[in-house]
């Protein structure tokens, strides 16, 4: 999930930001602030990911602002005036939003963001979508119990529901983050879910997931670091 706050001098473009923010499922817009110092302030004890950041306000602009943030810190640039597109990116900034924007290249904007955490070093995925029969689901990693195989299909487990998928479990292996672990041929297990270990067995609340020969030395190897 991006962690975000937006900076604008006027209370109508803030609006704007919100209502989009709202119908980006993996986006928390955190805060929104009138005034650039105020936002200062809140990212002292705050950890923002990504900043949509009005260029033209009274007592600091925005490239004046962007200045002044950690470098890992993401900006979107939002402005009604085009002519600051080249400071903008000339600061690294992530995307350009010229005024008034649609939802669509807000969503743009987002993607980027998304995209760009990702390839962050170590830095692991917490969701991905998945086809099922009725569309694409939104799957998060931190909620799903495991993975079973079966057949053409992997279903995936969570604690009150259940999905299925047409792939394979390699192909869902390289999907999820290195907290996920493989018991079985056909199960691979979110260690973080995972209560008791036995000889054969990992329990994960009132269900359970074998371990196969082939696998167990990894799993209890896993467990003991």
């Amino acid at each position: 999930m991006i962690k975000a706050i937006a900076i604008d001098d006027e209370k109508m473009a803030l609006e704007v930001i919100k209502a989009h923010a709202s119908k980006v499922p993996f986006l928390h817009l955190e805060e929104v602030f009138l005034d650039a110092i105020q936002a200062l302030e809140y990212m002292k004890t705050n950890s923002i990911d990504l900043i949509f950041l009005d260029i033209n306000m009274p007592d600091i602009s925005g490239i004046d602002f962007a200045e002044l943030l950690p470098k890992e810190t993401m900006v979107v640039f939002t402005t009604a005036y085009s002519d600051f597109a080249v400071k903008g990116f000339e600061l690294d900034a992530l995307d350009y939003l010229l005024k008034p924007f649609n939802l669509p290249r807000f969503i743009k904007a987002c993607q980027k963001a998304q995209e760009w955490l990702e390839l962050q070093p170590g830095k692991e995925p917490e969701f991905t979508f998945i086809k099922t029969g009725e569309g694409q689901i939104r799957l998060v990693f931190e909620e799903l119990l495991f993975c079973e195989a079966n057949g053409n299909y992997v279903t995936f487990q969570l604690e009150n529901e259940k999905a299925m998928s047409r792939m394979t479990l390699a192909e869902v292996e390289h999907l999820l983050p290195s907290f996920f672990i493989r018991s079985h041929r056909s199960f691979l297990v979110n260690s973080k879910k995972v209560d008791k270990v036995e000889k054969h067995v990992l329990h994960l609340g009132e269900r359970s997931v074998p371990v196969s020969l082939s696998y167990m030395d990894q799993v209890l190897e896993f467990f003991n670091q």
